[in-house]
This record gives structure tokens, C-alpha cells and sequence, in this order.
């Protein structure tokens, strides 16, 4: 099925990667969403994602497509990983990246800083700020603690195109449309300070931060991510069910805020309802289209029944291997394609529509709001 001639791609959501040579194993381990070690006599490569990698990447290191996992990571080793990541960014043909800083490192070793991303990738790079690790790096007492974060965030985003929660994982997305009351927040602020510090996972804290993340981003003009949908086991998967968040989406409206559902799979029907429901919320299918495999056709088809085309953006959400830049890449102008030549082979649309619709979701939509 043809492809879409859609040459600039803006990554709205994805991660550094480890430029570092890795051992197969802790290579094949990030082609899984899991933490834990593959069960006895099972290969993360024999998957649908396995397949994907196979498909696209061994053609960028001068192998023919789908050769064996074990000669695709042999000719990895003979390039050496400095110049498998050089070859296998420059092959996803990136324009511009927008990465979350909020994860340092993968399979053990430290992901690229932003300038040496760039450089690698050659693409345009701004940062996306993690709330959650803002707030754990804030520095006050209890009764400080609600402005010191909010001082902190603002600090942080200097420069930066947006701000992204991660509370999917820390509580889940059922958050309350009432902001939490300022004694509420002082009292689990002072609990939390005195158990050491650790992990942000106290909802009421939780809570705050995204009212908080609200009020910043709505001062500098930056949307707000948030992860719903499928992850690491950390993850407890009907929490991130995008639709829990209806409420908080009706009481942040006012604020102008937009708000972009990331990844949602399997609840991306219901993250594309809510981006035609409210005008303020967008989506994406985001590692998703790799995951997927085969089917990423299919499933865009999905998200495109509701999601109006000015509010789906492109992701890969890769992190920490170069493959994921490609493969996510590769799978969103193959499965876009397919999709759109089916519908234009049943007289859905034009191909001037098409094309238009190709263009607003692999760049336009994310420049437009992003302001890039």
C-alpha cells in the first residue's frame, strides 16, 4: 500500500535515546512496554512492534527488510551504535522534536542531552516540561510548598513549548472537577515531606499540581499533555481511561488551556470523542501506530471516526532507541497512506483532502499549537 508523501514530521511527544551500545537483550527489552524480563523461550522481537522494526529499520543499516533479529543486531554492533542512531534518525526524516525531559535514562545507561539529540537527529529540538518531577524537586516547607511549586513550573518552562503529567500513573485520571482545598494540600504536603520526600502518589497533591500546571500554563500560553491509555506495568490500565478525565476537562475550559490526550490505546475512540466533544482537548495515537504493527491503519481509522483533523497530532513517543523514531515514523506515513488511499478508492474524499489531512496531522496541527 502506497505511502504519503509527507517529507516534515513534528514528533509532538517522544524521549531522548541512548547512544551507547547495548547488549541484545537489554536492546530487545526496550521493544516493550513491560519492565519485567521476558518470559523463558519468548523474544520482545517476536511481536507486532518486532515486526515493525524488522520492516523498516534493517534497510537504514544496508540490511534488505525483515532479515533475522540476530543478524539486524549484528550489523547494529559492526556500525557501531554512534553511527546505527545517526543513520537510523536520519531515516524517521524528522523536522522538529518535542522531547520530555522527565526521563534521564533507559536500559541503564543516560539518554542523550537535548543538544547532542539534535545534533544526532537533526531535527529542531524543544524541551517538554515533566510536572511531576518539578514538584518532587521543589525545595520548601509544608505551608510553602503550593507556591514554591508553582514558582518552580514557571522557572522550568522557560523556553519550553508545553507542560506534560504523568498522574495516569501516580493516582489515575478520575481527577475532581474542585481544585483541592489550600489546608488539604498544606496537610499531605507536610506527610509527604516528612515521609522523605520520595515519589509523588498522595492525590491530593496530585491534584494540586494539575490545577497548578492549569493556571501556569494557561499565564504563558503552553497546552498541557497528559498520558492516558496503555504503559509500563507502573500502570494500572482502566485509570488511564482518557474519558475519566470529562470532568476536569469541563471545569479547565475556561482557562483556554488545551489539553493533549496522549497515546490513549485502548481508549482511543474515547480520547477522540473528547477532542470533538471540547474544544480545548486534542489527541494523538502516539507509540501506539508502533505497537500496533499491521493494523496501525485500522486503528487510526478509529481515531479518525471522531477526532476532528485539526486536533490528531503524530507522535512516536520513543524512548531510549533510535528504531522507535523510525518505526513510528515509517508506520504513521504507511498506515496514513493506506488509510487515506482506501478512502479515496471508495470516494470519501479527494486527494487534495488527503493530502491536506496528511499534512495537518504529521506537522501543521502540532505547529499550530505549539506555536513552533
Amino acid at each position: 500500500m502506497p505511502s504519503l508523501d509527507v517529507p516534515a514530521l513534528v514528533d509532538h511527544h517522544c524521549h531522548s535515546v541512548v547512544a551507547a551500545d547495548l547488549a541484545d537483550d537489554a536492546l530487545a527489552g526496550l521493544l516493550t512496554e513491560s519492565d519485567r524480563p521476558p518470559a523463558p523461550g519468548t523474544s520482545p522481537f517476536d511481536s507486532a512492534l518486532g515486526l515493525a522494526v524488522r520492516r523498516w529499520c534493517p534497510p537504514a543499516l544496508g540490511l534488505p527488510a525483515h532479515v533475522p533479529a540476530a543478524d539486524y543486531l549484528a550489523r547494529r554492533r559492526e556500525l557501531g551504535a554512534a553511527e546505527a542512531t545517526r543513520r537510523l534518525l536520519a531515516a524517521a526524516g524528522l523536522d522538529t522534536c518535542l522531547v520530555d525531559t522527565g526521563l534521564t535514562a533507559a536500559a541503564g545507561r543516560p539518554l542523550l542531552p537535548l543538544s547532542e539529540f539534535a545534533e544526532a537527529s537533526g531535527a529542531r529540538v524543544r524541551e517538554v516540561v515533566r510536572l511531576e518531577s518539578v514538584a518532587e524537586a521543589a525545595s520548601a516547607t509544608a505551608e510553602a510548598w503550593p507556591q514554591a511549586v508553582r514558582e518552580a513550573l514557571a522557572g522550568a518552562t522557560a523556553g519550553a513549548v508545553a507542560v506534560k503529567s504523568v498522574i495516569a500513573y501516580r493516582h489515575g485520571l478520575a481527577v475532581p472537577p474542585e481544585r483541592p482545598a489550600t489546608v488539604a494540600v498544606v496537610a499531605a504536603a507536610g506527610a509527604w515531606l516528612r515521609s522523605g520526600r520520595g515519589r509523588l502518589t498522595d492525590p491530593v497533591l496530585l491534584h494540586h499540581l494539575l490545577w497548578t500546571a492549569v493556571d501556569v500554563c494557561a499565564g504563558l500560553g503552553l497546552p498541557l499533555q497528559l498520558h492516558t491509555g496503555f504503559g509500563d506495568p507502573d500502570l494500572t490500565l482502566h485509570l488511564a481511561d482518557p474519558s475519566l478525565l470529562t470532568g476536569f476537562v469541563r471545569a479547565a475550559e475556561s482557562s483556554g488551556v488545551p489539553l493533549v490526550l496522549l497515546h490513549g490505546y485502548p481508549y482511543h475512540r474515547q480520547a477522540a470523542w473528547l477532542a470533538q466533544a471540547f474544544p480545548t482537548v486534542y489527541t494523538d495515537l502516539g507509540l501506539t501506530a508502533s505497537y500496533a504493527g499491521p493494523r496501525v491503519a485500522a486503528v487510526l481509522g478509529e481515531m479518525l471516526e471522531l477526532a476532528p483533523f485539526g486536533k490528531l497530532l503524530f507522535s512516536t513517543d520513543a524512548y531510549g532507541l533510535p528504531e522507535l523514531y523510525l518505526v513510528g515514523a515509517a508506520q504513521f506515513r504507511h498506515g496514513l497512506g493506506e488509510l487515506l488511499a482506501r478512502w479515496r478508492a471508495d470516494g470519501a474524499c479527494s486527494s487534495a483532502d488527503a493530502q491536506r489531512l496528511a499534512r495537518l496531522v504529521a506537522a501543521d496541527n502540532a505547529r499550530r499549537l505549539y506555536r513552533l
